[in-house]
């Protein structure tokens, strides 16, 4: 079986969530902060399927707590997804970056490449 054909579930579980954490107490908060930071290039999402931060220097004290809480949900459906698939969680983060993020970045959003550089849409 190809990687590509092993790793379609996983994208197609993925691809039916939302990311912003279901733990936060208010996810449109986390949402609109997160989408925010990601408009002034201080968030950007990381290969692995995760947010990093571009400036962390300029992350505010509620940017950082929307960025835990989104991705303790992605990691919590990343590790559901692998469980289901029979892969590890790394490599449905690894998908769900590939197959649905990537997607999803607007123009100016910042991503990583394959190195790990950052890189402006």
């Amino acid at each position: 079986m190809t990687f590509r054909k092993l790793m379609a579930p996983v994208a197609a579980v993925v691809a039916s969530i939302t990311f912003p954490g279901a733990a936060h107490a208010d996810p449109a908060a986390a949402k609109a902060a997160v989408d925010a930071a990601k408009a002034q290039g201080v968030v950007g999402e990381q290969a692995d399927g995760f947010l990093g931060f571009v400036n962390a220097g300029a992350a505010s004290a509620e940017v950082r707590a929307a960025v835990a809480e989104i991705n303790a949900g992605r990691r919590e459906l990343y590790n559901q997804a692998a469980a289901k698939n029979g892969v590890s969680p790394a490599a449905a983060g690894a998908s769900a970056y590939r197959t649905v993020v990537q997607g999803k970045l607007k123009a100016g959003e910042f991503y990583q490449d394959a190195g790990g550089a950052w890189v402006k849409k």
